[in-house]
């Protein structure tokens, strides 16, 4: 017998799901609390006692907020079931479709639209839906799971596979409360965090876990995987650029995003923004102020101002605000805040991520909810749609490079080893110049490492450092390369691995988890589909042209936007965590990454780490950033492996 169950949160808490095979309705409630903060309005489980399946959710109201639309939800007929996180900003157009075909639906919900077009379409619902979606559909008549993933991953979906045991959830730490999960760490992909600050690919930091990846389906066959398909591809793989001139692109480009804005808008409840300043949020405001009179934007504050070499986001989002007559809530986050916050955001990110950008996420997030916005536009995507990033520019520089013999370019990277890191040009000279001695296409995934891969392998204890000969932590990024057709230039390339990798694995994951944290949803319009269809048609010298970035981006904004803005040039998301590493983080630093604690954990050489201090303290070497991975590291194990917190203290202050 079925048995459905719905409770009422008791206080406003964003979608999480839950889906399992073969464990027990005390383990999936354990599970489904873990995941309250994505769903604060209402709680549910479903169990198929017959089958052993169980699907739970947790829902944010955004799409039609009555009880009819609360999930799981059944099709009519009984026979379909399904849980679902996410938005579908077409399913107005899909629903008269459904309609007219002669489907009924008793709610306004994108949900039930989702659930009829499963039953009619089966898996080419894919092919139908725009948004941004992580679901499960059981089909309690063959008995299959149907479980997929949006095009760029911008929900999440962990899954883990054990003896009689399935589990999947939108975030890592349901999964280990779902089930017993073994907790042997995954070395490689503890490379991967430290060298790059998170983990390209499907793995996470236990080996028994993984990630479906961005784009993927999954079929769940009585609680064993028997799929797993990519149904989405990039641009770069179906098709290359094609001659447009300036007008038509800035046309092309302005049109597309107005156009994705506007279907983003469509919410139930209030929609704010995220506003920085940079070109990307001020040309998402530009246009939603088109469809709404009324957008309120937020922003930080950072006293002492970022680190050098960055620049100060809030004259420019003031700017940015007072031109677009929008409201602009500003929210200061000092050092200390920052670290008292620091456990909670390794805990909610579910992967030891070394960005300080998250805590700027949940920051915004938290104002914004206090100011009554439950749905936020991001800028993200911008920079991976049009070439925003420095390695962009250094991948320009690569064919004058490629003219200086062999043996000099071995030879630069110890000329400059001497010089003095603090100064950013001379980091980013440096990093440019340890990376220029590789292939091709190691060289370009090396355009994401914080540290030179050779350098993070020496932290790890001998042991270990065997377990990792023969591999390489940009591994999964030089094979996707590999993939790419020959004929697509190496921008286009680069492109494709930041909209892959860097957008899905690091920004997406980040900005998911840390506004769910505090129970708002990020939508993301510069990646709708046909939005992002349209800019991988646009030739490389309309995207990046005498030195500019994102140059047709800036050309088609200048109608909307003050010339300060349309020529600001790219700025990180960030805080000044070199500065903290030094002072006010030191003494977490001390504490966590102690010769002790590192011995104790048994995973990095206490040797190599305290020297690594040392030669930061010094300039000799820029280790801020994989220091900091090292401590969020060592924080996630007491977390996750040595269970040291419960997740209600980690919930407090975050709302």
């Amino acid at each position: 017998m079925d048995v459905v169950e719905n409770t009422r949160g008791s206080e406003p808490l964003m979608c999480g799901i839950i889906a399992t095979f073969g464990i027990s309705k005390k383990r999936a409630e354990k599970g489904i609390k873990t995941l309250y903060h994505r769903g604060p309005d209402n709680q549910g489980l479903f169990f198929d006692e017959s089958s052993g399946l169980c699907l739970g959710h947790t829902r944010l109201s955004i799409q039609d907020v009555s009880e009819a639309a609360h999930q799981p939800m059944f099709s009519e007929c009984g026979r379909y079931c399904l849980t679902y996180n996410g938005e579908i900003y077409n399913f107005p157009q899909l629903k008269a479709d459904l309609q007219g075909k002669g489907y009924r639906f008793k709610t306004e919900s994108d949900t039930e639209v989702l659930l009829n077009l499963y039953k009619a379409f089966g898996e080419g619902v894919l092919e139908k839906i725009k948004g941004i979606f992580a679901f499960a559909i059981w089909d309690s008549q063959r008995e299959i799971l149907f479980v997929a993933r949006d095009s760029f991953g911008v929900k999440p979906i962990y899954f883990y596979e054990g003896e009689g045991t399935f589990v999947l959830a939108s975030e890592l730490k349901a999964l280990v409360e779902l089930a017993p999960v073994p907790d042997e760490l995954d070395i490689k992909s503890v490379h991967r965090y430290l060298t790059l600050a998170w983990s390209p690919g499907g793995g996470t930091p236990l080996e028994a876990i993984r990630k479906l990846g961005p784009g993927q389906g999954m079929r769940v066959v009585a609680g064993k995987v028997k799929k797993i398909w990519s149904w989405y591809q990039l641009p770069v793989f179906k098709h290359g650029p094609r001659s447009q001139d300036v007008r038509s692109a800035c046309e092309g480009v302005t049109d597309h995003l107005r156009e994705a804005v506007r279907h983003q808008l469509i919410s139930d409840v209030p929609v704010g923004a995220f506003l920085s300043g940079g070109l990307d949020s001020s040309a998402i405001v530009s246009m939603a102020r088109e469809v709404s009179s009324r957008i309120d934007c937020f922003t930080i504050s950072i006293p002492g101002g970022p680190d050098q070499g960055s620049h100060n986001d809030l004259p420019y989002a003031r700017m940015a605000a007072k031109h677009l007559d929008v409201p602009l809530h500003v929210i200061e986050v000092d050092s200390s805040t920052f670290a008292r916050d620091l456990v909670k955001m390794v805990y909610m990110l579910d992967e030891p991520q070394a960005d300080p950008a998250a805590l700027n996420v949940l920051y915004i997030s938290q104002l914004a909810r206090r100011n009554g916005i439950k749905v936020l536009l991001s800028g993200v995507g911008g920079d991976d749609l049009f070439s925003g990033y420095r390695r962009h520019a250094a991948i320009q520089m690569e064919p004058w490079w490629t003219w200086v013999p062999q043996g000099i370019r071995k030879l630069a990277p110890d000329v400059v080893e001497g010089l003095d890191s603090r100064v950013s040009s001379i980091r980013r000279l440096k990093r440019f110049l340890t990376n220029a001695v590789h292939d091709p296409e190691v060289r370009m995934a090396g355009y994401l490492c914080q540290i030179a891969e050779g350098d993070a392998v020496k932290l790890f204890r001998a042991g270990l450092r065997n377990e990792l000969l023969g591999d390489t932590a940009v591994r999964p990024i030089v094979e996707f390369i590999r993939e790419i057709p020959s004929s697509r230039s190496r921008l286009q390339k680069m492109l494709a691995v930041d909209q892959r990798f860097f957008l899905s694995d690091h920004n997406l994951n980040y900005t998911d988890k840390m506004a769910m944290a505090a129970g708002v949803e990020v939508r993301v319009p510069f990646l709708d589909d046909a939005l992002v269809n349209f800019a991988g048609e646009i030739p490389d010298n309309l995207k990046f042209r005498r030195s500019t970035s994102k140059w047709i981006l800036r050309e088609a904004m200048k109608p909307y936007l003050p010339k300060q803005i349309v020529r600001r040039p790219k700025t990180g998301f960030g805080l000044p965590i070199r500065r903290w590493v030094h002072y006010e983080l030191r003494e977490m630093i001390s504490t966590y990454l102690s010769s002790e604690c590192i011995r104790s954990r048994g995973i990095f050489d206490s040797v190599a780490i305290q020297d690594l201090v040392r030669k930061n303290d010094a300039g000799i070497v820029d280790g801020a950033y994989t220091l900091f991975a090292l401590l969020c590291f060592e924080i996630w194990c007491q977390l996750f492996i040595d269970k040291k917190a419960e997740y209600k203290f980690l919930y407090e202050g975050l709302k």
